[in-house]
């Protein structure tokens, strides 16, 4: 609910902070004294279009803050975490006017748009009357209002979600269907393309392996003719083989060691170095016997790398790339081969789908219509209380096009009204005026008070062109009303004001030239002289005064 509200230089009011309660505030004062400042404000606080007009004569800089308890307000809770404003049950809703330069809005003291203020403002408060904020004029808050009348809501959920899969289902059912027939040239080339890739066979590595192969046949030649010259100076040199005279040297170092023993350590060098020479020639000729010469062998290679490379050119891709490229086409060559089965299963889905929404969607309608049909006679009824004798209230269900999937229903909802006998009832934006919309929306606010979502509500003169019994009746429904919900009415008639539980008087004061609106809170007897004020005319008698007292002490807010 509204808990707080501060107003700083705005209109004529230089700063006021007004402490709101639960249950049922009325507000009045003298026609001019600026009733309207606290709606405007509010108004302005709700995402209202900011004029700089508006900013007090003298200052160049506006403000309005406004706090919020959300308890019992799920939608805004669940509104606020979504989009990251979300705080311990409250919302602070701040607006700045600037004389120059664009107006600011802060939520939870995080900068916000004025379009997500007024998104939550359509959870938090709804103003009623001739207001720019009179939400029952929208066709989905009237919707709204005849579910939540009808407590269908997991009845809802289930039609929303339903409707969601099937759009969900239809829309990769065309997707895929669409793609079918615009592919059939992009199948012919995937299963060339594939063909040619597994024609290839080219196995993971063998591009490496292949290139490394063809190095050393193309190099065969040179390869033996200079391992058979190295394995010819080893072992059959004219001088003897290069072990045999590592050998000879050693032998000649060691009789020469029996005379200086320092050339022992060389000597056993050179018998390290014959061992290891002849382990190399060992090998050496195991790898002469085993190098062969295999021009067949050379040719296959030569063909393959280039099929290879020229397959990789062609594909823009490295030879390695390839074996990756051919899985990512055979994937897609089989999502289009078996799109056919893959469209029947869709079909399948689809029809179950249709099947279970259209049968939600059935005992939604079923359950609408007869919370259509006890919304329409009971604000029917109110309405001959409210001072619309003959008045019509209809709601009515507006079918769609057979066949057609909505997420809401197979139906609008459209709130008719014929205010005078003998009418037909006609859409309530075109055919009611300001104040009856403000009566026939308080006829449907207390009706359906204990499922409405909306925690705050506020009148603007709801009692125009009303009095006696009727303008008790509606003080009566308001104080029904702020039983479910907090409820702020701005009232001209006494029978109204009487039966608030709190009374916020709007006077003027003049200081020289500067006029300021203040509110305060009334005590008794200040009621008492505001509801004689209210009655009277230029004297206020004692009688007068007397009758403001006995309403008061009659209905128990004194």
């Amino acid at each position: 609910m509204l808990t707080h509200i501060h107003i700083w230089n705005f209109a004529i009011v230089e700063a006021l902070d007004i402490e709101l309660e639960s249950g049922l505030s009325v507000l009045t004062g003298e026609t001019g004294a600026g009733k309207s400042i606290l709606l405007d404000a509010l108004g302005l606080a709700l995402g209202d279009r900011a004029d700089s007009t508006i900013i007090r004569h003298g200052e160049n800089r506006a403000e309005i803050s406004v706090t919020f308890d959300t308890h019992e307000a799920e939608n805004a809770e669940a509104w606020l975490k979504q989009h990251e404003f979300d705080s311990e049950h409250e919302c602070i809703i701040r607006r700045t006017v600037n004389e120059k330069g664009p107006s600011k809005a802060f939520i939870n003291g995080k900068p916000a748009t004025v379009q997500q203020l007024r998104e939550l403002a359509e959870m938090l408060v709804d103003l009623h009357g001739q207001h720019e904020h009179q939400s029952l004029m929208k066709a989905d808050i009237q919707q709204q209002l005849v579910d939540d009348y009808a407590n269908h809501a997991e009845l809802l959920k289930k039609v929303k979600t339903t409707f969601k899969e099937w759009n969900r289902l239809n829309t990769e059912f065309n997707k895929l269907n669409s793609a079918k027939n615009e592919q059939d040239h992009r199948l012919d080339l995937l299963r060339y393309q594939v063909n040619e890739l597994e024609a290839l066979n080219l196995q993971v590595g063998e591009s490496d392996k292949l290139d490394k192969e063809y190095k050393r046949l193309s190099n065969a030649s040179q390869l033996l003719q200079t391992t058979e010259q190295t394995l010819y100076a080893l072992e059959e040199s004219d001088n003897g083989s290069v072990s045999e005279q590592l050998s000879h040297f050693s032998l000649q170092l060691q009789q020469l060691g029996k005379t200086d023993n320092k050339l022992n350590d060389i000597a056993s060098l050179l018998d390290s170095a014959t061992i290891q020479v002849n382990e190399a020639s060992s090998e050496l000729r195991h790898y002469v016997d085993n190098l062969e010469l295999d021009p067949e062998r050379l040719s296959f290679l030569d063909e393959r790398i280039s099929n290879i490379h020229t397959l990789a050119r062609k594909h823009q891709v490295n030879p390695d790339g390839l074996s990756a490229l051919l899985e990512s086409l055979q994937k897609e060559l089989d999502s289009i081969e078996n799109a056919d089965g893959h469209l029947e299963k869709l079909q399948q889905d689809i029809a179950n789908t249709s099947s279970l929404y259209q049968q939600a969607a059935n005992e939604l309608s079923k359950s609408r219509m007869k919370a259509a049909k006890m919304l329409s006679v009971k604000v029917s009824d109110s309405m001959q209380e409210l001072g619309m004798e003959g008045g019509i209230f209809e709601v009515v269900l507006h079918a769609y096009e057979p066949g057609s999937f909505h997420s809401n229903g197979n139906e609008q909802i459209e709130f008719l009204v014929s205010s005078n006998p003998g009418q037909p009832p006609k859409s309530l934006s075109k055919v009611a005026s300001g104040g009856e919309i403000s009566r026939i929306s308080l006829a449907i606010q207390v009706i359906a008070a204990e499922s409405t979502r909306i925690p705050t509500l506020i009148f603007d003169e709801v009692d125009v062109g009303i009095g006696g019994r009727v303008a008790e009746i509606v003080g009566i429904k308001l104080k029904q009303l702020a039983s479910h919900r907090q409820v702020i009415c701005v009232t001209h008639l006494a029978q109204v004001a009487a039966l608030g539980k709190h009374h916020m008087q709007v006077s003027k004061k003049s200081d020289s030239a500067t006029t300021i609106s203040q509110i305060n809170y009334l005590d008794k007897q200040q009621r008492v002289n505001e509801l004689a004020r209210m009655m009277g005319g230029i004297e206020i008698t004692q009688k007068i005064l007397s009758h403001a007292e006995e309403m008061l002490d009659k209905v128990g807010n004194a």
